[in-house]
């Protein structure tokens, strides 16, 4: 699902438009709750299938969210044409990744690193661009 509408800062992208900015980007901040605080911690990031993100963090947090089913969302921003900023969030259930089928040669050397695998659905995304 995608938000609709005009957005507070900015005109929407289209989900095939967030899509693709997810597909560029390969670091982005996990946004979940610490002892019931807001947090943004920092992952890598690798769009599969265009219905999931693979997130790799050596974060406890972002495991035991995972491992919990708490609600998480992630979100990328940056620079585009005529300097204008741009954002992307999305939000799901995440599930932890078992060492044993790492999504990719990547992945799987953040794995022998420490880090942990997290599949966040894309169950919603939105985005958009500054006017």
């Amino acid at each position: 699902m995608t938000i609709t509408g005009h957005s507070l800062s900015g005109i929407p992208f289209t989900r095939d438009e967030c899509l693709r900015l997810l597909e560029k980007t390969d670091v982005a901040r996990v946004l979940l709750s610490v002892k019931g605080l807001p947090a943004a911690l920092p992952a890598r990031i690798e769009l599969a299938e265009h219905h999931r993100l693979i997130i790799s963090s050596r974060e406890n947090a972002v495991l035991l969210a995972a491992r919990r089913g708490d609600v998480m969302s992630l979100q990328i921003d940056g620079i585009g044409e005529n300097d204008h900023v741009w954002s992307v969030t999305v939000t799901g259930i995440p599930a932890p990744v078992s060492p044993e089928s790492p999504e990719s040669e990547q992945f799987r050397r953040r794995l022998e690193c420490g880090a942990t695998l997290v599949i966040l659905p894309i169950a919603l995304v939105a985005g958009h661009h500054e006017l």
